[in-house]
């Protein structure tokens, strides 16, 4: 099947990417020529592991293509996503939908049959109903349908998602788009993965409403770990006596510094902005949001214990920038509001993260010293303080971490280390919730 991608971020190149993998034929547009170049030469703008393994063999096989010719891209096309950005709208946190209905505009009277254009973007409730408005106030063919196929795709193992997932939620208001989304992802019927049909309006607040379900889970975590280190409970222990519960299920169960990335902060305010709209209270995502933002703020006053009150001239090493393992995505990052943080009360910080320095460098104050190694970052530091949880930091070679700093403490916000252990190296050592 003829498939078009508009937008080429996270979203649109996987997606894309696997369409194409699937046999599809798949052409990919973005207005950014420096972003077509850059894939044109197979230099992938993000990191994903075995993306750009991927995106090569289909580009070989000619499954693939990427432009910047709109018409080009639409040419012949039976199913057209749209999946460009839906960022958090400045002032009142609600969904930023001008990138959606902009390319609904550019390509309703480019339109030549009719098509199913889906909404693959993270879009609030009713959308599809205005991208159905626009198309026909635009002149598309009659006959045009408008689904919504929300993603579930987790950075660092989206392919893996995406080729086996738990679910496939489609959101059609005709036989038609159902037809032709079913034939999009037939090859997944040999994985017998569940699809799910719905209402075009149920499927963009089920979307939503997954994201703020995952995303309260670790906000309550994360008070259960502030009250075990309260109580003297160990929050793992915790976790994994709840855990084993299948009605509760083990994962987003492990306390950290708060959640961050593209999805969970914009999609929990914009659900909230959806509730308002609608004269529904929704306290529990309220809470969820306050306790999330009130843990990141709070994650400087953990580092200033260890330190005796106070980072004011110490020099802090920081481990991991990203807001998760295996991405160089720092939106909403827990490091972001840490290092400000420390930078503000007047500690020098140096950091180390595998991929996420470059991205780091745009959002992080100046000053912050950028290492190769958590070896080079630690050299005379006062604390250590591990933000994100790469598998390289997991094995450090901590009696050699110590030796090269010039305090002892290790605040591990993801508790992937053993007290003994770090105290047997002679560190300090700070977890979280235990």
């Amino acid at each position: 099947m003829k498939i078009t991608l508009i937008g080429t971020g996270y979203v649109g190149l996987v997606s894309g990417t696997c369409f194409a993998d699937f046999g599809h034929d798949v052409t990919c547009f973005d207005k950014d020529h420096g972003k077509i170049e850059s894939l044109e030469k197979g230099i992938i703008p993000i990191y994903e592991p075995g993306l750009e393994q991927l995106v090569a063999q289909n580009r070989e096989r000619g499954r693939l293509r990427f432009t910047t010719d709109l018409a080009e891209a639409l040419e012949g096309s039976e199913a057209i996503f749209i999946a460009v950005g839906t960022p958090s709208r400045r002032g009142d946190g609600h969904a930023d939908l001008t990138f959606v209905y902009e390319a609904t505009r550019e390509l309703a009277p480019m339109l030549k049959k009719p098509v199913v254009v889906v909404t693959k973007s993270t879009v609030p409730v009713g959308t599809g109903d205005e991208i159905a408005r626009i198309l026909k106030e635009e002149g598309a063919p009659e006959g045009t349908s408008v689904a919504s196929n929300p993603e579930f795709m987790r950075e660092g193992a989206a392919i893996a998602d995406f080729k086996h997932p738990d679910r496939i939620l489609i959101g059609a208001e005709d036989e038609r788009a159902r037809d032709v989304l079913k034939e999009i992802y037939r090859p997944l019927f040999l994985n017998r993965a569940p699809m799910l049909f719905t209402s075009r309006r149920t499927a963009e607040l089920t979307k939503y409403a997954a994201n703020a379900f995952l995303a309260t889970k670790i906000s309550f975590i994360n008070e259960m770990a502030d009250l075990c280190e309260a109580v003297g409970a160990d929050v793992q222990d915790v976790a994994r006596g709840i855990g084993l519960d299948n009605r509760i299920g083990p994962k987003f169960l492990h306390a950290g510094p708060g959640f961050g990335g593209s999805c969970f902060p914009k999609d929990t305010l914009a659900l909230l902005r959806t509730a308002e709209e609608a004269g529904v209270v929704n306290r529990i995502v309220t809470s969820v949001v306050e306790v999330n933002e009130t843990r990141k703020n709070a994650m400087v006053d953990r580092v200033a214990k260890a330190l005796g009150g106070s980072v004011e001239g110490k020099r802090v090493a920081v481990l991991g920038l990203t807001f998760k393992p295996n991405t160089d995505d720092m939106r909403d990052a827990p490091s972001i509001p840490l290092v400000k943080a420390l930078v503000e009360q007047g500690a020098q910080v140096a950091a180390f993260d595998p991929v996420g320095m470059d991205e780091a460098r745009k959002l992080l104050p100046d000053g912050v010293h950028y290492g190769d190694s958590a070896v080079e970052i630690v050299k005379d530091a006062d604390a250590l303080v591990i933000v994100t949880e790469w598998d390289e930091f997991r094995a450090l070679d901590l009696a050699r971490i110590k030796d090269s700093m010039r305090g002892n403490a290790l605040i591990d916000l993801r508790n992937i280390y053993e007290t003994q252990e770090a105290e047997r190296a002679g560190l300090a050592y700070y977890p979280v919730g235990r």
